[in-house]
């Protein structure tokens, strides 16, 4: 009797069926041995020793593995998978970790049972377990994932960890500089390299992001504003108010408001202080906004534009007006505003003088309309959505601005209709961008209600949430004219798979699909 074994051991008899299979590839940074190529030479391997003919290859290349967003190979397998379209029985990966290092072990199993239910095994081709289905297989399989999300948890603390040694060091974590500041780029020396615009980032990894004073203008008027507030006693409207009639305008080229002087006003960055982990975001997970004592702060990292005891001063000043009152003198004052002006608003509260903001009042009693209620008040209706709207308004030739911007940066050809908003990209596809006011609901939730133009509607619409200041984008989403089924949308802050497969922490993945690609042409 003829001997079939093969090199490696295992018995494979030529006479048998051929196995198709696709083989599944996916690589972050995390390590060599982990490239795509090495993976898909082994999995070759593994593939040769079982009679398995590769048919086709899905490679998520640079893509994380915490979570399906952003790697376009693993959904279209998915894809491929439920739509019957898929021409192979078997699916070949290299190990657990590069089907996924998802935090939820459930997540994981959840995309194999699709592909099980579908008549698809996936086998793990280094593992040193059968993927039969078996008791001890299940159990492996369950460690390994679990093995393999705890990877990224220990990484993100490292990360974490190094991360607040360079701010320990003064070096800038992102962000803007903010008025009367600028980002200067230096090198691993500490020497200056020069400073960096608008958009642009640091390219060498080496190099570093520092904090320095901006023009003496603009630090003049910097000074200005903490000596108006605390030697003059002027509030930080009657500022605004005057900044506007000097015609300067802020960092962003817009009006002054009550909220950017405040912003001026406690920022310590302005005392030389490099501040960071005011908010959380590790692994893909919500947003957190942190208690104080988790920030971590480094004095005197930049070079001050305002003195220490100005500043303080001036966060004393603001500190009485909020932190340092007790609820029921905050209550108090509330029902005294209430009296006065027959009815309560955001707007109302944020533009009476010496009373706390009404962020301030979100923030003790847990939304304005739980402490509308501690005094008596049923609003009709909250007014201050309409100044809200109106920003948000003046904000969106911005954001469109910067879409139109980071396409052209990749190359790409755009064309906006100014009648229509609508943007033309190598003529080949249209998108639109729909900025969503934030809601916060009265238990402290967050909702955004989207509303689409049916009649125009472009290839991709481009959705872009703000945070609960209405004032900064806080994620995007990327819906393609193809998906949607309605006109109205409501998002929370988690919306399951079939949404938050197309949300986005930055545009890049856009910008990068949407180049274009030179072609030789054959000769």
């Amino acid at each position: 009797m003829e001997d079939w074994r093969t090199q490696d051991g295992t018995d494979h008899d030529p006479a048998s069926p051929i196995v198709r299979a696709a083989e599944y590839v996916r690589m972050s940074t995390d390590h060599q041995k982990y490239s795509t190529e090495n993976q898909a030479e082994a999995i070759r391997h593994y593939a040769a020793a079982h009679g398995i003919e590769i048919v086709r290859t899905y490679a998520d290349a640079g893509k994380s593995g915490l979570k399906i967003d952003g790697r376009d190979a693993l959904k279209q397998l998915i894809d491929d998978v439920q739509t019957g379209v898929a021409d192979y029985t078997m699916v070949l990966v290299y190990d657990v970790s590069r089907w996924g290092r998802f935090q939820d072990a459930d997540e994981s199993a959840y995309y194999e049972y699709i592909c099980k239910r579908s008549g698809i095994s996936v086998e793990y081709c280094t593992e040193q377990f059968e993927n039969d289905g078996s008791p001890v297989s299940t159990i492996v399989k369950g460690v390994k994932r679990a093995m393999a999300g705890e990877y990224s948890r220990e990484l993100s603390v490292k990360v974490f960890a190094g991360q607040g040694r360079l701010i320990e060091k003064g070096f800038r974590q992102g962000g803007p500089a903010g008025f009367g500041l600028r980002r200067t780029l230096v090198d691993e020396r500490g020497e200056t390299k020069g400073i960096l615009t608008r958009g642009e980032h640091k390219s060498i990894q080496t190099d570093r992001v520092i904090l320095t004073p901006g023009p003496p203008e603009e630090v003049a008027i910097v000074r200005d504003i903490y000596h108006a507030f605390v030697h003059e006693g002027r509030s930080e409207q009657d500022i605004a108010d005057d900044l506007n009639r000097r015609h300067i305008p802020t960092d962003l080229d817009r009006p002054w408001t009550r909220g950017t002087v405040h912003q001026v006003l406690i920022n310590e960055k302005y005392a030389g202080d490099n501040v960071w982990n005011r908010q959380s975001f590790k692994l893909k997970k919500k947003r957190v906004r942190n208690d104080p004592e988790m920030w971590i702060r480094a004095a005197g990292a930049f070079d001050a534009i305002v003195e220490r005891d100005l500043f303080e001063a001036a966060k004393a000043i603001i500190g009485a007006r909020s932190f340092r009152l007790s609820d029921t003198e905050m209550l108090s004052a509330l029902k005294v505003l209430l009296v006065s002006r027959g009815l309560l608003s955001g707007i109302i509260i944020d533009e009476c003088e010496g009373m706390p903001s009404s962020s301030a009042y979100s923030s003790r009693f847990g939304s304005l309309l739980r402490a509308y209620d501690l005094v008596g008040y049923t609003p009709d209706r909250d007014y201050r959505y309409v100044a809200i709207n109106q920003a948000l308004r003046k904000l969106h030739p911005e954001i469109l601005g910067q879409v139109l911007d980071g396409l052209r940066d990749m190359g790409s050809e755009v064309v906006q209709d100014v009648q229509t908003d609508r943007v033309i990209v190598n003529e080949e596809f249209s998108l639109s961008v729909v900025i969503v006011r934030c809601n916060p609901t009265p238990t402290g939730l967050l909702r955004w209600k989207i509303r689409f133009d049916t009649s125009r509607m472009p290839d991709i619409t481009i959705v872009v949430r703000m945070d609960t200041a209405n004032r900064a984008a806080f994620d995007y989403y990327l819906f393609p004219r193809l998906d949607l089924v309605a006109d109205r949308l409501r998002l929370a802050e988690d919306n399951g798979l079939s949404l938050d497969a197309y949300r986005f922490d930055t545009l890049d993945l856009l910008y990068e699909i949407a180049a274009p690609v030179a072609i030789a042409e054959a000769a």
